[in-house]
Parts: C-alpha cells; sequence; structure tokens
C-alpha cells in the first residue's frame, strides 16, 4: 500500500537527521516498543493516512493524502525545553511542496510543517510538529 511507503521516506528522512545531529535523537516509529530513560528527549513518528481516493471513471488513478506528524517528547516541567528549537529544525527538514519519489511513487508536501499545542503529561511534555502530503498514480 502506497500509504506505507510514503510514511517510509518520511520516517527515513527524520531518523538520518535525528542519528546525524551532535546530540543524537532516538525516533520511535509507528507500533515500535520503546521504553524511554528518566528525563529523555525523543521523537515519535507515524503517518495519519486519509482514505484513498480515486479521480477517474475508469478507476486507474489513486490519490494518497494524509498528513505526516513528528511529536516531539522532552521532561514535563522545563517550560518548553528544547521542544521549540527542535520543531523548528524538524520544519527546515520538510520544504513546501518538496517531491520525494521512491519506488515510481511521488508525495508532494502539501502544507508548511506546523507545531501544534504542547501536550501535558504526568512525566513529559509533547509538541507535534505536521504537514500534508499528497500522492497520485496512474
Amino acid at each position: 500500500m502506497s500509504h506505507n511507503v510514503i510514511a517510509s521516506i518520511y520516517e527515513a528522512r527524520v531518523i538520518t537527521w535525528a542519528k546525524a545531529r551532535a546530540a543524537p535523537l532516538k525516533v520511535v516509529v509507528e507500533n515500535e516498543a520503546y521504553a524511554p530513560k528518566d528525563g529523555e528527549t525523543y521523537l515519535r513518528a507515524f503517518t495519519l493516512p486519509a482514505d484513498t481516493a480515486s479521480n477517474t471513471l475508469g478507476g486507474d488513478h489513486r490519490l494518497y493524502t494524509g498528513v505526516f506528524q513528528v511529536s516531539i517528547v522532552t521532561p514535563s516541567g522545563k517550560y518548553r525545553g528544547p521542544a521549540g528549537a527542535l520543531a523548528d529544525e524538524i520544519a527546515r527538514l520538510f520544504p513546501l511542496y518538496e517531491r520525494n519519489t521512491k519506488n515510481g511513487l511521488t508525495v508532494v508536501i502539501l502544507t508548511p510543517p506546523d507545531q501544534g499545542p504542547g501536550i501535558l503529561g504526568d512525566t513529559t511534555y509533547t509538541v507535534p510538529v505536521s504537514f500534508q502530503y499528497r500522492a497520485d498514480t496512474d
């Protein structure tokens, strides 16, 4: 399914960037078990696929849309901590209208990456950064 290809494109970008940082970050992808260390900052990356559509009467076209999100998980109680700066770094990874191709599928970033409101947990503070994507097949 093409949503899986799209997820692999964007996850690979985040994982490569996170490993190359001066202070590397763990990236947890969808359905990966992970037990963070106390006080650790890490990332969670996943796609939120929308319904697959077809824009032709012959049914030979597929339209894949959705949202890719990276959640920055930091320790709570330290204002925003590193979350704001990390959100800016992540946003720079995904330029508006950038095209990426894998396995013959080209996906386009439709909206600028946007930082959502912080989510306060018992021991964590999570800041989501997300953008919309689109891919068409014939």
